[in-house]
C-alpha cells in the first residue's frame, strides 16, 4: 500500500508547487497594477525639447549624401514628490523622413523628486540616403522655408523608486516631432526654435 502512495504524493507536491507559482504571479501582477493605478507613470515625467541647433544640413554627391550637425537640449521633468527615477538607458535617434541620421547615447543617471534634468544629445556626420522625387521636393521646400522636419525618438529603460523600493523596468518610447531652423552664418543659432513637447508611449515595459 505504501508503494502505491508514492506517485500520488509526487503529484500532490507538483500540484502544490504549481499553485504557489500561480499565486506568486497573480500577486506580482496585482502589485504592478496597483502601482500603475496609484502612481500612473504616464503622468510622472515629461519630455520637452527646449533648444535645437542645426548648423549644417545639406545634400552632396548627386543628392545621395546628407551632411548634418544637430544639437539638442532636452529637459526631463519629474514633478512627483515621492518618486525618483532611474534612467538606466537613454538612446536618442534622429530621423529626416524615413532616413535615420544618427544615434546618441546618454549616460545613465538618477533623477530625484521634483527635479528637472537636461540632456544634450548631438548628431553629427554624413549619411548615404536614397531620396525619391517626393522626398527631394520636400527637402527643397524645407530649405526654402529655412526649417526642417526632424523627428527624434528616445528609447528608454527606467525604474521608479517610491520610497526605498524599486520597481521593475519600464521601456517607454518617446517621440519628438521637431521643426528645426537652419542656423544663419552669423551664428543666429536656435532663437527661432519653438520649445516642443514630446509624446510618450508607456505601453511597452518589462
Amino acid at each position: 500500500m505504501a508503494g502505491k502512495q508514492g506517485p500520488d504524493c509526487c503529484c500532490g507536491l507538483l500540484k502544490l508547487l504549481f499553485e504557489i507559482i500561480v499565486i506568486i504571479l497573480i500577486t506580482l501582477g496585482l502589485a504592478a497594477l496597483i502601482f500603475w493605478l496609484i502612481f500612473r507613470p504616464v503622468n510622472l515625467v515629461k519630455f520637452n525639447v527646449t533648444e535645437a541647433e542645426l548648423t549644417r544640413f545639406n545634400l552632396t554627391t548627386n543628392n545621395s549624401v546628407l551632411n548634418y550637425d544637430l544639437k539638442l537640449n532636452l529637459t526631463i521633468r519629474n514633478p512627483n514628490k515621492k518618486i525618483g527615477v532611474y534612467y538606466n538607458r537613454l538612446e536618442a535617434r534622429a530621423f529626416y523622413g524615413d532616413q535615420r541620421l544618427g544615434v546618441a547615447d546618454v549616460a545613465p543617471f538618477y533623477q530625484g523628486h521634483k527635479n528637472t534634468s537636461m540632456v544634450s544629445p548631438a548628431f553629427r556626420g554624413q549619411r548615404g540616403v536614397v531620396l525619391s522625387a517626393t522626398d527631394l521636393s520636400s527637402f527643397d521646400s524645407d530649405k526654402k522655408a529655412g526649417g526642417y522636419d526632424i523627428k527624434v525618438k528616445l528609447y528608454l529603460k527606467v525604474k521608479f523608486k517610491p520610497g526605498s523600493l524599486k520597481t521593475f523596468s519600464f521601456k517607454p518610447k518617446v517621440k519628438c516631432d521637431l521643426k528645426v531652423p537652419l542656423s544663419s552664418n552669423n551664428g543666429g543659432s536656435s532663437s527661432n526654435f519653438q520649445t516642443t513637447k514630446c509624446d510618450i508611449d508607456w505601453n511597452v515595459f518589462k
